[in-house]
C-alpha cells in the first residue's frame, strides 16, 4: 500500500479553490432539509460513488468526500468525520452509527504541513458502533463489529467484534 502525501501549504489554486468548495457545499449539505431536492444534489456532487439505498444522515464533517465510495445498503448516521484524502471504501450492508471517525490520514511529524495519507477498508456487513475511529490505511473485515468508542489501529479480521483503545478482538462471531 503506497503513502499518498499532500504539501497543504503548497496546493495549486485550482486544488484550494476545490478544497474550499468543498466547504462551503458541507455547510450547505448540513443546513439543507434532508432529503430534499438539494440535499440529494448536494450528496451527489460531494459522495457521487454512492450504491442503491444509501442513507447518509447530517450533519456530515470531512475533507476529500470525492475519494469516499459506499456500496449498497449502507447506512451512515450522523455525526460522521470522513477524512478521505487517502481514500474510504465502504462495502454493501454496513452501517455507522452516530459520530464514526473515518481518518485516511495524519500529518508528517518532520513537516506538519504535509498530510501523509493511506485508505481505509471496511468491507461487507460490518457494524462500526457510536463515536468509533478508524485510523489510516486500516481494513475492516467482512461481518465484524467495531464496538463504540474504540480506536482501530491494526487491521480486524472477518467475523470478530473488537473493542477498546486501542481496538482488540474480544469475541469471535
Amino acid at each position: 500500500m503506497q503513502e499518498l502525501r499532500i504539501d497543504c501549504a503548497n496546493l495549486t489554486d485550482d486544488e484550494a479553490k476545490k478544497w474550499k468548495q468543498e466547504v462551503k457545499d458541507i455547510w450547505k449539505l448540513n443546513h439543507s432539509i434532508p432529503y430534499s431536492d438539494e440535499y440529494n444534489e448536494l450528496l451527489d456532487k460531494l459522495i457521487p460513488n454512492r450504491g442503491k439505498n444509501t442513507d447518509i444522515r447530517t450533519p456530515v464533517n470531512g475533507v476529500n468526500l470525492g475519494k469516499v465510495k459506499v456500496g449498497d445498503n449502507v447506512v451512515i448516521m450522523n455525526g460522521s468525520l470522513m477524512m478521505a484524502s487517502g481514500g474510504i471504501t465502504i462495502e454493501d450492508n454496513t452501517m455507522l452509527a452516530a459520530n464514526v471517525q473515518l481518518i485516511s490520514n495524519n500529518h508528517d511529524l518532520d513537516e506538519r504541513a504535509i498530510i501523509t495519507c493511506l485508505p481505509i477498508h471496511i468491507k461487507k456487513n460490518c457494524w462500526i458502533g457510536a463515536g468509533a475511529t478508524i485510523l489510516r490505511g486500516i481494513t475492516i473485515g467482512e461481518n465484524s463489529v467495531v464496538g463504540a468508542g474504540s480506536v482501530v489501529t491494526k487491521d480486524v479480521p472477518d467475523n470478530v467484534i473488537v473493542a477498546g483503545n486501542p481496538a482488540r478482538i474480544i469475541k469471535k462471531i
